[in-house]
């Protein structure tokens, strides 16, 4: 809860405060051009590297593995062209972090890290959903109508 108002209330307020400072010392039309190019600037680069995850998904997919790392780069990419098309200074910084493959690899390393401690201390519970160990599930009876199987109404 904390974590939402500090997103939605106090980040406006900051990126507000900066935009104004900025402003006052580069002056209102060059402030503008500024939120205009990093925006255009922010999603011609994630749309570019947005195109590029998806052809490494691809490839992931087609050789049968799964594309984790490319999923992530690509959630981090989404996120990047949110915050490149939200104005402010603050999200554009982040925004061109999470564009920048090194830094993604960085904050990749950092989560998949964070997420084996939950596993491990029982925070997160990961279940196969197949093979012996998936949990007992509801039997549920499926009825497969082929036309010929149809009821005829006359």
């Amino acid at each position: 809860m904390a974590r939402l108002l500090l997103l939605f209330l106090v980040l406006p307020v900051l990126e507000l405060a900066l935009l104004l400072r900025v402003g006052a010392r580069i002056g209102i039309g060059p402030t503008l051009v500024l939120i205009v190019l990093t925006g255009v600037l922010g999603a011609s680069l994630a749309r570019s590297q947005g195109l590029a995850v998806l052809g490494r998904l691809q490839a992931e997919l087609q050789a049968h593995r799964m594309p984790t790392q490319p999923i992530l780069d690509g959630v981090a990419i989404l996120i990047a062209a949110a915050l490149l098309v939200t104005p402010g200074i603050l999200t554009d910084a982040v925004g061109f972090a999470l564009l920048t493959p090194s830094f993604r690899e960085v904050l990749k390393r950092y989560l998949i890290a964070r997420f084996e401690r939950a596993v491990r201390e029982g925070r997160v519970r990961v279940v196969p959903l197949d093979g012996d160990a998936a949990p007992p599930r509801e039997e549920k009876v499926v009825y497969d109508l082929d036309d010929e199987d149809a009821p005829r109404t006359r």
